[in-house]
């Protein structure tokens, strides 16, 4: 009842006809978020494309400034040096075929999987069960590379992935309430830049359409569009 009302409240102080800056819509969340733990800030995007086309697919990595609040276990396909490197950049698990058979007996534990390019006919078996969590490495994304430990550096350290869902949907943590205003503002600007920048050659007409902010039990704040670049 409690967390009812709760939630009731915080919808009562969000006006849904309006769409607030950047910048409101941050205070705003902040202000009615009431949950006894430290809630997700989530930014969500509707873009005008249709993902199951491959030239409108939206997909990529970005930093945040200010880190996401948010511990992140790293896997490591590797082997000799390179295994050592990821073990000492702080990896979780790091491994080869072993970390394969674990992996395809359910054993996934790891937020982020990195693997250099000679371990790739390993990590490609195991492409049914980590491409549904999205955990597949992708040179693309810098998670396929031999920079090993710029890679865990970079998951560590507050980069988060992106990708549109079936819906062209994208949405991402940019950080905890109990981070000040600024710095989910500016983490909010960085994924905004980052989701703009990878507009897809094939997207028709406008590309964001639809902007909202949200915490983890609270109701979604809809954001003013032209405030992402602001």
């Amino acid at each position: 009842m409690a967390k009812n009302k709760r939630l009731e409240t915080a919808r009562k102080a969000v006006d849904k006809s309006k769409a607030y800056s950047l910048a409101e819509a941050i205070k705003l969340i902040k202000s009615i978020s009431k949950a006894k733990f430290d809630e997700t800030v989530e930014m969500s995007m509707n873009l005008g494309i249709d993902p199951r086309h491959a030239d409108q697919m939206v997909r990529g990595l970005t930093n945040l400034p200010n880190g996401t609040g948010k511990t992140v276990r790293v896997g490591v396909f590797a082997r000799g040096a390179k295994a050592d490197e990821a073990t000492a950049a702080g990896a979780d698990v790091v491994g080869a075929e072993d970390l394969m058979e674990k992996v395809q007996a359910g054993e996934i534990n790891f937020d982020r999987c990195i693997a250099t390019p000679d371990m790739m006919g390993i990590v490609g078996r195991l492409g049914k069960i980590l491409g549904p969590r999205g955990l597949m490495p992708n040179p693309r994304l810098g998670t396929v590379t031999m920079d090993v430990k710029g890679a865990v550096q970079a998951a560590k350290g507050g980069q988060v992935e992106f990708r549109a869902e079936k819906a062209g949907i994208i949405h991402a943590g940019i950080g905890k309430v109990s981070f000040d205003e600024d710095k989910l503002l500016e983490n909010a600007q960085a994924l905004a830049d980052a989701v703009i920048r990878a507009k897809p050659t094939g997207a028709k007409g406008t590309y964001v359409q639809r902007v909202s902010v949200s915490s983890t039990m609270g109701p979604g704040v809809k954001v003013d569009i032209s405030s992402l670049t602001a």
